[in-house]
């Protein structure tokens, strides 16, 4: 952790700043969510489908917003957005502790969605854009800071909702208020290389097009969905797995435990050691490719355990609940390691360092887009495993997802679709 934070300290005080406000972030966030649902059903006692659509308000005005939020930072700069997402969070946060009415909570919940809409394309455009040439290894840090956050959260929000729930979301709210000073005071205002000019120039509904007409980033977006697909199973199919051969006790308990400190912690250790062996040896397209072909590679553990027989129980069911899942999050998070920083970087260098917060934006809806329809599916495959007994059905669709979505990137990168597109250099001296 010492070279990690000596290697923060090297860049910008801006890029300082963000990659606290991220992490910070993610603790507040993390405290209060993994626990709403079991508060909106339990003391709250709201009918199932009540919980989902309150839940679902919060994901669905956060996917829906990225683009205008990502645009709305291009064109008035990326502080202003990081700021009212914070104030947005607090307002948000605080009153899913303080009311119980089916009315507040959904517009609460739909105020902590948009504010993650407003912030998060600003934050990672704002990094990029002071990051310069290093970029690649300013999300690495990045990701080590996201990463702590949400798993530290859980273990403050499991502490505090000890308490009371109310205080869970008090205190995340007063995290964001705090945090939203320190914005205000320290972080310097900015906005993309784009010129005032050309903002105002072109319409917002002109440079969608004009991104929409970006087939390489198009391309690119739709064949990452898989990686955000595959990552996600550590909350969703790995715990399921668990539990089914664990139980619900606590061992079942300390086995998911297990998953989520393997994917952190292999994170925030490994994050920058893995960027910079990766970044001297391949091409950016390469690592993403590498990146995914291993999480579609992370569920052969899984399948490879459906083969053995269940036993009844003792150490051989607790061996057999927790180890494949445990290395299936290990490989995930490898491939995350992998992945990531070249993703944000890619992203950037499709957009040709133009409205890059929009393009982020955008990416962010397709993916999110992505993440529900994936989600389904393999929900509905683990309900089929189970109604069919063919156990190894969802761990073998998702090795494929991911051997399909790594083909697509090696292709995209083959022909050379993942490089900066080529500006219209007579184009731009004639404007000049």
């Amino acid at each position: 952790m010492k070279s990690t934070i000596a290697q923060v300290r090297t860049y910008e005080r801006s890029v300082q700043l963000l990659m606290v406000n991220q992490f910070t972030i993610n603790l507040g966030f993390y405290m209060l969510m993994p626990y709403l649902a079991t508060h909106l059903a339990g003391p709250l006692g709201l009918a199932g489908w009540l919980v989902g659509l309150i839940l679902g308000v919060r994901n669905f005005s956060q996917q829906g917003m990225f683009l205008v939020g990502g645009t709305l930072a291009d064109r008035l700069g990326y502080k202003p957005l990081i700021i009212a997402g914070l104030v947005l969070r607090i307002v948000g946060f605080a009153t899913l502790g303080l009311v119980d009415s089916v009315p507040a909570l959904l517009a609460a919940s739909a105020a902590t969605g948009l504010a993650g809409a407003l912030f998060n394309p600003a934050v990672r455009a704002y990094l990029a854009a002071d990051a310069g040439e290093r970029r690649v290894e300013a999300f690495a840090l990045f990701n080590v800071f996201y990463q702590a956050g949400i798993l530290l959260g859980p273990l403050v929000g499991m502490l505090l909702t000890g308490v009371s729930f109310r205080v869970t979301c008090l205190v995340a709210a007063g995290i964001f208020a705090l945090l939203s000073i320190v914005q205000i005071r320290a972080l310097p205002a900015r906005r993309g290389d784009d010129a005032k000019g050309e903002q105002d120039q072109e319409g917002v509904l002109s440079q969608w097009r004009g991104i929409l007409a970006n087939r390489p980033f198009l391309l690119f977006s739709v064949a990452m969905i898989g990686s955000y697909v595959m990552s996600f199973q550590v909350y969703l199919a790995l715990p399921l797995e668990v539990r089914r051969l664990g139980g619900d006790g606590t061992f079942g308990t300390a086995a998911v435990a297990l998953l989520f400190a393997v994917s952190g912690l292999s994170t925030i250790f490994g994050q920058t050691k893995v960027t910079a062996w990766c970044k001297a040896r391949m091409e950016p397209g390469r690592a993403l490719v590498w990146g995914l072909l291993i999480m579609g590679v992370a569920f052969a553990p899984l399948l490879a355990a459906t083969a053995i027989p269940v036993p009844d129980g003792g150490v051989g069911l607790w061996l057999l609940a927790a180890v494949p899942p445990a290395l299936s999050a290990l490989l995930l998070a490898l491939g995350t390691m992998i992945a990531y920083p070249f993703e944000m970087d890619t992203i950037v260098r499709l957009s040709g360092d133009r409205l890059v917060a929009t393009h982020y934006g955008l990416y962010n809806t397709i993916c999110g887009i992505g993440i529900t329809l994936g989600n389904l599916l393999t929900g509905v495959a683990l309900d089929a495993a189970r109604d069919a007994g063919m156990s190894a059905l969802p761990w073998m669709a998702l090795l494929v997802l991911g051997l399909v979505c790594a083909a697509a990137l090696y292709g995209l990168h083959r022909t050379g679709r993942l490089a900066p597109p080529v500006r219209d250099t007579e184009s731009e001296l004639a404007t000049a």
